[in-house]
């Protein structure tokens, strides 16, 4: 048969006992040019089974026929493993800073700053002294804290904790002076618990007369 036409809509089947065979649209051996396969204008749906080409693909995807196009942004990705994804920005974001500490700490305390200077992703809690890291905000973060006594006093040491433990150590550096730092980068995940810790041997005063003499900061570092 030389050529093969359905005057209505319908159906071209293989013989049906025969599960081995396969339908090939073929060109004249005369013709060495490519071929087109021209489609209706409308749109046409496989119904089951697939198509397989490897080559020549074009076009779109519709974001709706990715995962519904669900957290689809203008500032998400598609990643490898099928969801969509933050893509790392240009500005060191989240970021926090918070001061003015007014306790009486001894032994190993946590700092509670009561003044929120800024925080973008609200994670600090003024009740607790702790910030918690961001859902899907994870990585590297940097980390900076400062408390000053209301004494001269040599043996103290500021720390940053991560999770319950002691991550950075700053100790007094001056021995005139009753103030200690703290800072540096950590690797931190979605839900961790950060904090400023101070010990000191006798309890202390802490001196906030100018707010910032107390404070904790950090940002995440573009990654």
């Amino acid at each position: 048969m030389s050529e093969l036409r359905l005057k209505s809509t319908g159906t071209i089947k293989l013989f049906e006992n025969d599960n081995t065979s396969s339908v090939t649209i073929a060109s004249p051996a005369s013709l060495s040019a490519n071929k087109t396969v021209t489609l209706p204008d409308a749109d046409v749906t496989l119904v089951s089974g697939t198509m397989n080409d490897a080559t020549a693909l074009s076009g779109n995807i519709p974001v709706s026929n990715l995962n519904s196009g669900t957290s689809a942004s203008s500032s998400t990705f598609w990643r490898g493993d099928a969801t969509w994804a933050a893509a790392g920005g240009d500005t060191n974001i989240p970021i926090f800073r918070v001061d003015t500490c007014d306790q009486t700490v001894g032994g190993g305390s946590t700092l509670i700053f009561t003044n929120s200077i800024f925080d973008s992703a609200s994670g600090y809690d003024a009740s607790t002294g702790i910030y918690t890291i961001p859902t899907d905000l994870g990585g590297y973060w940097f980390f900076q804290g400062n408390a000053t006594i209301l004494t001269s006093y040599t043996g103290m040491w500021l720390n940053i904790w991560l999770e319950g433990t002691a991550a950075l150590r700053g100790d007094c550096g001056n021995a005139n002076k009753g103030s200690a730092t703290v800072s540096g980068i950590l690797n931190v995940s979605a839900g961790d618990e950060v904090l400023c810790n101070l010990e000191l041997g006798v309890s202390q005063g802490l001196s906030d007369a100018a707010g910032y003499l107390n404070a904790f900061s950090g940002f995440r570092l573009i990654q």
